[in-house]
């Protein structure tokens, strides 16, 4: 295919732009925490102080559902290995690509959170609603909803770094 094809043929450039590098196959790219060690650090403290005051069941469900949404099959291995190990049942993993249709896996308050996760991670599409956000009000008082947003901008951070670098599934390499 000419570059040619790719600029004229709207179809080959939606699909173009859809191709992911193989991490099995491509090779290696920089490796993120050596090359840029303060920022690094920096996602780590956006991490860490996310977290605080969040029931870790949820942060795990959040960080799997964005990790779904973007795609970064590095992360979704990473989170679901850490529910698992935090005692999550595989039946509710199963069910978080899918929360809306199977939303009685989850509590009410899962589902604002994982809602929430939706429309950040998505915001490019719609922004975040008005009632997506007010339903998450409902559950979370302030603080906590300011670590929730704080937590799914980290996991979206990590999924951008992630699929950038192209960190291999299964590899866990923190």
């Amino acid at each position: 295919m000419t570059t040619t094809e790719i600029k004229t043929n709207d179809r080959t450039t939606a699909e173009a732009s859809t191709v992911r590098p193989n991490p099995t196959t491509a090779a290696p790219r920089l490796n993120f925490a050596k090359a840029a060690p303060k920022a690094f650090r920096a996602v780590i403290g956006l991490d860490a102080a996310a977290r605080e005051g969040l029931d870790p069941a949820l942060v795990e469900l959040v960080q799997i559902r964005a990790s779904h949404l973007n795609r970064c099959a590095y992360c979704l291995h990473m989170h679901t290995t850490d529910a698992r190990r935090a005692g999550e049942s595989e039946e509710r993993l199963h069910m978080v690509a899918l929360w809306q249709e199977a939303d009685h896996f989850f509590t009410a308050r899962e589902q604002s959170a994982l809602a929430l996760t939706d429309a950040v991670t998505r915001i490019g599409d719609a922004g975040v609603p008005d009632e997506v956000y007010d339903r998450a009000a409902v559950h979370f008082t302030e603080e906590e909803l300011a670590h929730l947003l704080a937590l799914i901008f980290t996991i979206n951070t990590w999924n951008r770094i992630a699929l950038s670098t192209a960190k291999r599934a299964g590899t866990d390499e923190r």
